[in-house]
């Protein structure tokens, strides 16, 4: 089976990119199961009810995310609600919504999904990542294909989480720099890996976002308003292909689709 994989929706120009790509790359991959990484859909910072509807419109099995997904408090009643809309699992007890789901493809064959948050660098204190891991997996029973989602800042972070699950899920992509990395590789265990899927968006800007606001940000060192990057939009991911039998990866490829 093809599982396509979508670095972190920036915008509206990353739903535009959404809205072109996704079912091109469906098509000419054969996609089986769609996981993208929602967290910045808003005009770059969470998600609103609205926009979460209309994405849903879209062939998307799963929406994970990462530290943004809190930034509209309107989406909370969303996490609860719905299975198919992840926040970091490890987050402490009590917050909104899941981090771990299972859902199936056309064909029936159950895919789990699960979403974790780094440590390094990051904004919140979460759990760590490897121990809540282990206990989800625990729980995932019989369900040989799963995929993570490793929302994190130190590139070292997420090498260290793809080593330590490495033979126990089907692969880990990581997200939240925005910046695609030209790591992917299958383990020795048979669990795909890939740093970060880069951001769908605008690649004008920096990051997603006007790059005169950054850049006067960086030299001024105060507080400056953001808005997101007009031009040159991308959608960026990765497929990756996995034995349904086993769970074990058997390629994994880097893609990027340029909308204008």
């Amino acid at each position: 089976m093809n599982i396509l994989f979508v670095g972190d929706v920036v915008g509206q120009p990353g739903r535009r990119a959404l809205d072109y790509a996704l079912p091109k790359l469906i098509d000419r991959y054969r996609i089986d199961f769609t996981i993208v990484n929602v967290e910045n859909a808003a005009g770059g910072f969470g998600l609103t009810v609205d926009l979460f509807g209309e994405l849903s419109k879209m062939p998307i099995d799963v929406f994970s995310s990462g530290n943004h997904i809190w930034d509209k408090k309107e989406i909370y009643d969303s996490l609860n609600a719905s299975d198919r809309l992840l926040r970091p699992a490890n987050y402490p007890p009590g917050n909104p919504g899941r981090g771990w789901t299972v859902q199936p493809t056309a064909a029936g064959v159950a895919v789990g999904v699960l979403n974790l948050q780094g440590q390094v660098f990051m904004p919140a204190n979460a759990d760590s990542p490897f121990r809540v891991a282990d206990e989800e997996l625990a729980r995932a029973g019989d369900v040989k294909v799963i995929v993570v989602d490793m929302h994190a800042e130190a590139t070292s972070e997420k090498v260290a989480i793809g080593w330590y699950l490495d033979g126990r899920v089907s692969a880990v992509i990581g997200t939240h720099t925005h910046v695609p990395t030209a790591d992917e590789t299958i383990r020795p265990g048979g669990t795909a890996y890939l740093s970060d899927a880069g951001m769908t968006g605008a690649y004008e800007g920096v990051i997603g976002f006007s790059r005169e606001r950054i850049i006067e940000k960086f030299l001024s060192q105060t507080p400056r308003s953001f808005e997101t990057a007009k031009k040159d939009i991308r959608l960026s991911g990765a497929v990756v292909e996995v034995d349904e039998e086993t769970g074990k990866a058997r390629r994994i490829e880097r893609v990027q689709v340029k909308v204008d």
